[in-house]
């Protein structure tokens, strides 16, 4: 039988969502995962498959059919592949569920325009904005599931969409020295994250991925773009990421060449 086609950007956090999805169904080897070379432009065998867009993840199904957006990927496979449940069934916990969901987009905008601030006069704001985020999911999880670690009794369909971005905030430890403050303010949302980042089935990337690949983030320069003077994305598969230095952390201060980022 053919199986479904998803086409990705290697540690990007949209797909990382689906990922974390089908290990929890224990379907991860269900759908065959092809990467895409966010360095150079879009190949146009994909462009004709999507009609010209070029945001990924884009899922080809077995009868040919193309699903864009993860979330709307997430509920295709949940309702393809309904065993075992991941979405809740009872309509009340699946409100909550999806209404803490809606907060991962305000929460990803404010983590990726901080990493990719160039001006250091707008960094206490940017921080400030971050911790506000923090503060809203802990008044959610407060109010919603005071005791937890998660939002219901095990790992479910929001801890596999906000996880990618706990992760990926790791580069805003590395390069912005961010890490949320030991308070009561964040201690439930503190619970969550670090419930979520110990999941077996979160465990595609690493920190030490995360801060190497996402160097041109920091920069300023996202979705595979180089920065000024750079001719080499640090998306790029070759050389590795384990055989690269690790960049350097004041991103204001120096700009990095590619030989400097083993590129």
């Amino acid at each position: 039988m053919t199986r479904p086609i998803l086409y990705h950007i290697p540690v990007c956090p949209f797909s990382q969502r689906l990922e974390i999805l089908l290990e929890l169904k224990g379907l991860r080897d269900a759908v065959d995962f092809r990467v895409i070379d966010i360095t150079v432009p879009r190949p146009d065998w994909l462009l004709q498959r999507t009609r010209g867009t070029t945001a990924l993840p884009v899922l080809e199904t077995a009868d040919g059919h193309i699903v864009k957006e993860s979330l709307v990927i997430m509920q295709y496979f949940e309702d393809v592949m309904p065993a075992p449940a991941i979405v809740q069934r009872d309509p009340w916990r699946h409100a909550v569920e999806n209404m803490l969901t809606r907060l991962e987009g305000d929460f990803c905008t404010q983590g990726y325009a901080w990493v990719m601030n160039q001006d250091l006069e707008r960094r206490d704001a940017l921080r400030e904005g971050m911790l506000a985020q923090y503060a809203l999911l802990d008044d959610f999880l407060l109010a919603h599931a005071p005791e937890g670690p998660f939002l219901f009794e095990d790992f479910g369909w929001a801890e596999a969409v906000f996880t990618p971005f706990f992760q990926r905030f790791w580069f805003l430890e590395y390069y912005e020295g961010f890490t949320l403050p030991d308070a009561p303010r964040y201690a439930r949302v503190r619970r969550w994250i670090d419930a979520c980042l110990a999941h077996p089935a979160a465990r595609q990337v690493t920190k030490e991925q995360i801060v190497k690949l996402y160097y041109d983030y920091a920069k300023g320069a996202g979705n595979g773009a180089l920065p000024p003077g750079r001719s080499r994305s640090s998306f790029a598969f070759v050389p590795d990421w384990r055989a690269r230095p690790w960049p350097p952390r004041d991103k204001y201060a120096h700009s990095a060449s590619d030989a400097e980022l083993g590129l």
